[in-house]
């Protein structure tokens, strides 16, 4: 009796240890993928080293005008409406320099490393190519490697001299970043590679990444200061005031924003054909 009790507990157990160990693979493969996204640069992978620390620059000068502006604001409105209503006020435009930050620093580290780091060479052969992708300015190459399909996010004008056969393939890429500095086809081009409009659904979903943070930072801004410039006669309640009107605003700028991306997003899925 003990073995026959032994033996159908063990029966019972067994689906539980395979459902887990089934469900485990795909929770570790997207993560091993936005942990990969993020390691090449995020939004900016794909682009070159150089115009990526120029756009760091930028972003320096924008964020230093940002805390310029705070620190204005704090020494303004201190005096009449008290330290509580005039912090609120400054503080609001650090909510910039984090979004800055968050976007541009680690590509900007990845962009300091690939202009002293040298290029790996890519070799495989050509799975497809398009000018269409969701960066700005970058299309997409996938190339059959010994590891597998990968993709690369390519400039367009290098993209110009790929057949629409299949050939081999030598890229030059950046490791941090992973930037084709070069592409060189091996073989006959003999069919050329038919390029369809770049659809404007593809267009409102690339401007989507950047439009968003401006209009949530500016309606967190628009929000705060406008109200704390209102004269109301209690500190405490205005200073309230100010943050919950720029909260608001800020998540209703991020809520619409959302849906937009959800809707566009659907309908590009109803493009892709079998979806």
């Amino acid at each position: 009796m003990g073995k026959k009790q032994v033996r159908a507990q063990m029966r019972k157990v067994k689906p539980k240890v395979a459902a887990t160990s089934a469900t485990a693979p795909g929770q570790g493969a997207s993560r091993k993928q936005r942990e990969r996204y993020i390691q090449s640069g995020g939004m900016l992978q794909g682009y070159a080293p150089d115009f990526v620390i120029r756009l760091g620059y930028i972003a320096a000068g924008v964020a230093v005008a940002c805390l310029i502006i705070g620190i204005l604001l704090l020494l303004l409105l201190h005096g009449p409406y008290g330290w509580a209503v005039a912090a609120v006020a400054g503080i609001a435009w650090l909510l910039p320099i984090a979004l800055l930050a968050s976007f541009i620093a680690p590509g900007f580290r990845l962009a300091l490393k690939d202009q002293k780091a040298e290029a790996r060479l890519v070799q495989g052969q050509l799975v497809g190519a398009s000018t269409v992708s969701t960066a700005m300015g970058l299309g997409l190459l996938m190339v059959q490697t010994r590891g597998g399909v990968e993709q690369y996010l390519v400039p367009g004008e290098r993209l110009n001299k790929v057949p629409g056969n299949q050939v081999q393939v030598i890229l030059t890429v950046t490791p941090k970043l992973r930037h084709v500095r070069g592409l060189q086809v091996m073989g006959q081009r003999m069919v050329p590679r038919a390029e369809p409009p770049v659809p404007d659904l593809v267009k409102r979903l690339r401007l989507l990444p950047l439009v968003t943070p401006v209009a949530l930072a500016a309606a967190v801004i628009i929000g705060d200061d406008v109200t704390a410039f209102v004269p109301i006669p209690s500190e405490a309640v205005h200073a309230g005031l100010a943050v919950l009107v720029g909260l608001l605003l800020g998540a209703a700028a991020y809520g619409a924003f959302f849906l937009v991306q959800r809707r566009l997003t659907t309908q590009a899925q109803a493009l892709v054909p079998g979806a």
